[in-house]
């Protein structure tokens, strides 16, 4: 759950209530994107620590940016995985849209790069890996997240990576394409570029992977392995990345061979799956499920000293800020109080400002629910090995002899047939069970009974021809 100030069970699990901004205590401001911010945040009744991400309904409105907020937050609700940032709550009020999320302590690797940290390879190796874990994950889902780089790459506070900001990312359909030019131009790999281009019909799972091996490149030298602008003309772009990158000389071979194979420009050679990475000559020896379970100990740690984010960003909250979210409860509880002689007014009203297509979740209770599940599932196979056991073998066994003479018995003394008295139903899953049979008159017998600029064009993805 990222960082956790507090053994106490959330109450959450239990409650039927939903979660609201009520529910938390704000900390301060570590993080700002294209359309919202993100604060650390307390939850009151547990004491776990999360980090918030708001944004401004209006603001995403007047952008055109509603719809990938609104699909973000359907994608995060049905994903989790140890190596990406994974929801927890989501819910909405007349002001904004907020996402509860994983703390991840450690800062973004943007904040590290410009603080001049050198990765090693076994360092940016590792990262590779766990982040090629998430990106396996994602294809098994068929998730493209479109976004890879060092901004949107988020580190605990043992260095391990995370995936985080899925606002541009799309679930493709089965054997579909995706065919938007959406992500950040130095990160994005040929064949969004040659889509643009309408010289292919589309693209799918490997661009993230070249961004990944982008991002490996950068952290190793410190620079990006391609000199790529948000400004440079698309047919530029598309011929710079078909040359062969630098790799420095002090580089060991078998680091160049895993950036090569992620660098491939074409698709179909390019390393896209984590069998695949597996068989490179530097990761092959590797224990993925140690890599997994998260037993592997990151070269880099970030400070735990400080904060990795940028101070100024909780100043700019308290003062340059117009509507700051640690005064939101005073200033919602005045505006609604403009129409507290009026209830059935205030309802109507705040019902036309919430939007109904936005998810409210809590992943809490989806939790408890699949643990019911599990539980019914554990029922019913007891429940089946219970009536399997139950089971006639033969009706010449000494006990179903002694059963027909029993019903023979009861026959001749109503002069009835043999019919069942209906179903008996299990207290634990409603599973019927026949029930014995009992006599009836002759009479009755025979009856029956979802910081450089990116680019998110066309939102939705397009099925291969």
């Amino acid at each position: 759950m990222g960082v956790n100030s507090s053994s106490r069970q959330d109450a959450s699990f239990l409650s039927d209530e939903d979660v609201n901004f009520d529910h938390f205590q704000i900390l301060r401001n570590i993080g700002k994107g294209s359309f919202g911010k993100v604060c650390i945040v307390q939850k009151k009744d547990s004491g776990n620590l999360f980090a918030m991400k708001y944004v401004s309904r209006n603001v995403c409105i007047g952008r055109g940016a509603l719809g990938g907020v609104l699909k973000e937050v359907e994608l995060l609700a049905s994903l989790e995985h140890p190596f990406l940032v994974n929801l927890w709550f989501s819910f909405q009020d007349e002001e904004d849209l907020f996402m509860v999320c994983d703390l991840l302590a450690g800062g973004d690797l943007r904040y590290h790069l410009q603080h001049q940290v050198e990765f090693s390879e076994a360092g940016v190796s590792l990262l590779v890996c766990e982040l090629g874990s998430a990106l396996d994950y994602l294809q098994k889902q068929r998730v493209v997240h479109r976004d890879i780089k060092p901004d949107n790459i988020l580190l605990d506070e043992e260095g391990h990576a995370h995936l985080t900001d899925f606002n541009i990312a799309t679930r493709l359909p089965p054997d579909g394409l995706a065919c938007s030019m959406s992500g950040t131009k130095p990160y994005m790999a040929p064949e969004v570029f040659m889509c643009a281009l309408e010289e292919i019909a589309g693209y799918s799972y490997p661009v993230d992977w070249w961004s990944l091996g982008v991002v490996a490149y950068e952290l190793r030298s410190g620079n990006r392995p391609f000199v790529v602008h948000s400004s440079t003309p698309l047919a530029e772009v598309k011929n710079i990345l078909n040359t062969q990158p630098h790799y420095p000389r002090h580089w060991s071979d078998n680091f160049v061979d895993l950036l090569a194979k992620l660098l491939n420009v074409h698709p179909g050679a390019r390393i896209s799956t984590l069998k695949e990475l597996h068989l490179t000559k530097l990761l092959r020896g590797t224990d993925f499920e140690r890599v997994l379970s998260k037993r592997t100990n990151p070269p880099f740690k970030p400070s735990k000293d400080h904060l990795n984010c940028d101070p100024s960003l909780e100043l700019e909250e308290m003062i340059v800020e117009t509507k700051p979210l640690h005064k939101k409860k005073k200033r919602l509880a005045k505006q609604r109080s403009v129409h507290k002689e009026n209830n059935d007014q205030l309802h109507s009203q705040l019902e036309t400002q919430l939007l109904k297509e936005f998810l409210v979740y809590n992943r809490y209770k989806e939790l408890k629910r699949k643990a019911m599940e599990a539980k019914e599932s554990e029922w019913q196979q007891e429940l089946d090995q219970a009536m399997a056991n139950s089971h006639v073998s033969s009706p010449g066994a000494p006990a179903d002899r002694g059963l027909a003479t029993i019903g023979e018995q009861s026959e001749q003394a109503s002069g009835g047939t043999l019919v069942p008295t209906g179903p008996l139903v299990s207290s634990r899953s409603a599973e019927t069970i026949p029930s014995a049979p009992v006599p009836v008159p002759p009479s009755t017998a025979g009856r029956t009974a979802d910081t450089i600029d990116y680019i998110d064009r066309t939102p939705s993805p397009k099925s291969s021809i």
